[in-house]
């Protein structure tokens, strides 16, 4: 099992998030439960290109400071959705014989449903622990409206295990 946390970048995580003060809590503790018990922790960030906000190179590209990469932790960067395609992260996991992936980060609507639907499409076992993925409001939905329909209805048992937190937890270490 490996921990991916996917686009928690220094513009977009932030107190405007759905539930910030959880969210960033639980994502330091699953990486700090991982290491602890030396399961590898990935990350992706999303890369918009020159004319987008996301701009590789600039500040807010880069991962939020309180989930920092350990000197050893793999990045990898991609320009779409889904962290599985052109990024070399879907390469690496084969490579490594790994089918299982714990999935936290942002945003709940965009690439978070993106990497849970793309990964298992390749066969990937997703566990998506609550309380790890967040969103913003949008013109359609509350980002609390957002965040329940993904987590409650449309991924847990069709496309994921969504668990509880606690059980996150000690999955990681086993």
């Amino acid at each position: 099992m490996i921990l991916l946390i996917l686009d928690a970048q220094k513009l977009i995580t932030n107190s405007s998030l759905y539930d910030f003060t959880e969210f960033e809590s639980r994502i330091k503790q699953l990486i700090s439960c991982a290491r602890e018990n030396r399961k590898e922790v990935v990350f992706v960030r999303h890369d918009d290109g020159c004319s987008g906000p996301l701009k590789k190179g600039s500040d807010g590209f880069e991962i939020y400071e309180g989930f920092s990469p350990a000197e050893n932790e793999r990045i990898f960067d991609k320009t779409v959705n889904s962290p599985f395609r052109d990024s070399g992260l879907l390469e690496y996991l084969r490579e490594k014989n790994e089918d299982t992936i714990m999935l936290a980060g942002l945003q709940t609507d965009y690439c978070m449903d993106a990497a849970v639907k793309a990964g298992f499409e390749h066969g990937l076992r997703m566990i998506i622990p609550a309380g790890t993925n967040s969103t913003f409001n949008n013109d359609f939905m509350s980002a609390a409206q957002t965040y329940h329909y993904y987590n409650d209805f449309m991924w847990n048992g069709r496309y994921a295990e969504c668990i509880p937190f606690s059980q996150a937890l000690s999955l990681l270490s086993k």
